[in-house]
């Protein structure tokens, strides 16, 4: 730990060497510093207590020296800041309190370490969902509702550092050059980034936010997203390494299924995952994340998940789970399924397990226009052994509204028949849906693979549940 007692000369810059040498230019500062003092018209327009927040916050800025702030661990560099703000404080005359000053010194620290005003919403486990429209519009999701939150940037400039230190952190940029980029937080949370001259509103950031706690079948059945009897198929599905497709809309809860079906992989098996954005949490010890490569400033160096499963099939994989199927990939995702790798799954947008099929169709005909759409729809049926399909309903729940088994193909037409299917009743006073789900109890075309593990019987006994 460094000594917190760090002489004011080696943090801040000195009064008389500004005075000494009044022509020479300024040093650069960055985009952090730069970007953290507010223009005067906006600080003139404040109410008093954060009028004299932002004075002192441009004071300090102006005494802090970036180099030192580099070379400081977060808990000295707090310390520091919060010594100097109470400094500045009473010289200034600058009425706040000691706890305003600690706030003030808290922001500082996360603008120029953390992400700033986001830095909160980030905390709190109760948020899924962050959407920054501009500098002063954040809006959050909370138990499936979206709301306008408080939290607001101090201008486009203040949204635009802290952006672009989300971007380098795992090597990537964001200008108006390049105004787009997916990228990850060091928790795992999904992040969209949107620059002008595309967006209009400015800077435009949507993050998508992991819990820190796993979530399991169990908090599922206990959320409604599911039923135990669910659940226990589920369970059978991926321990007889069924191909698992996982259809749903955007935020729907696609991802969280997936990382809840691979807690039941067996650790000895070598699974290789192929994202645009790690975002998978397996937990299993013999797992190989890949992850896409955006072209470079020559537009060069480009790799895509199409070459990622490709690669994949080279490193003798038990599973390949692929994070999102959106493109030309899908043809590839299906030759695996169909060359040994049994258990492999993916997600991919679309309304109903039906809508599914046809979009793994179509995604493949954009790598593959010459193929007969016959020979496509054979390669699904006899890679494909379930798709479910999660829906996040007007009542804020994510629920599994089908899971449909994939039979085979009858002329053109491929044949499915839906295990469970959620039919809505009504709604209670609450405004919680009410619903039941319609069990099919037909026999399986996968039943001699579950037969083969040892587990046909169970999967009947499942089926033959009361369901709730």
């Amino acid at each position: 730990m460094v000594p917190l007692d760090i002489p004011a000369p080696s943090f801040g810059r000195l009064v008389r060497d500004r005075e000494a040498a009044p022509a020479a230019p300024a040093a650069p500062q960055p985009a952090e510093a730069m970007a953290a003092a507010p223009p005067a018209p906006v600080v003139a327009a404040l109410p008093p207590q954060q009028r004299q927040k932002a004075e002192l916050r441009a004071l300090c800025l102006a005494r802090i020296d970036p180099a030192s702030v580099a070379a400081l661990p977060q808990e000295a560099l707090f310390a520091e800041v919060e010594r100097m703000i109470a400094e500045i404080a009473d010289q200034q005359r600058i009425g706040l309190s000691a706890r305003e000053q600690r706030e003030v010194a808290a922001e500082l620290v996360d603008d120029m370490l953390g992400l700033g005003p986001l830095a909160p919403l980030l905390e709190d486990e109760t948020v899924t969902d962050i959407m920054v429209n501009g500098p002063f519009r954040v809006f959050i999701e909370q138990s499936g509702k979206l709301t306008l939150s408080g939290v607001r940037f101090r201008d486009g400039v203040h949204l635009a550092g802290i952006a672009q230190r989300i971007a380098a952190q795992i090597g990537r940029r964001i200008d108006e050059s390049s105004p787009m980029v997916d990228a990850r937080l060091p928790d795992g949370s999904r992040v969209n980034i949107i620059f002008p001259p595309l967006s209009l509103l400015g800077p435009c950031l949507s993050i998508r936010k992991f819990a820190k706690r796993k979530i399991d079948f169990q908090q599922m059945v206990t959320n409604g997203s599911i039923t135990p009897q669910m659940a226990r198929i589920l369970e059978i599905a991926s321990r007889a390494r069924l191909n698992i497709i996982i259809s749903g809309g955007t935020g729907s809860g696609k991802t969280t299924m997936l990382n809840a079906l691979s807690r039941l992989i067996d650790p000895t098996e070598r699974i290789v995952t192929c994202e645009d954005a790690a975002e998978l949490q397996l937990q299993q010890p013999h797992v190989i994340p890949l992850e896409t490569r955006p072209p470079n400033l020559e537009g060069r160096g480009e790799v895509t998940q199409r070459d990622l499963v490709k690669n994949a099939l080279r490193m003798r994989p038990d599973r390949i789970i692929l994070g999102e199927c959106r493109g030309p990939e899908a043809f590839d995702m299906l030759q695996a399924m169909n060359t040994g790798h049994d258990g492999s799954m993916s997600t991919i947008h679309a309304n109903t397990t039906r809508d599914a099929v046809t979009r793994i169709e179509n995604m493949v005909l954009m790598g593959q226009t010459s193929l007969p759409a016959r020979a496509i729809r054979q390669q699904i049926v006899s890679a494909v052994d379930i798709i479910l399909q999660i829906e996040r309903m007007r009542d804020g729940v994510r629920r599994c509204t089908q899971i449909t088994e994939v039979v085979g193909l009858e002329g053109e037409v491929v044949v499915l028949n839906d295990i469970f299917q959620w039919e809505y009743e009504g709604e209670d006073p609450g405004g919680k849906l009410r619903g039941r789900y319609k069990v099919s109890r037909a026999r399986p075309g996968f039943a001699p693979r579950l037969a083969y593990y040892g587990l046909e019987r169970s999967w009947f006994a499942a089926l033959e549940e009361d369901a709730p």
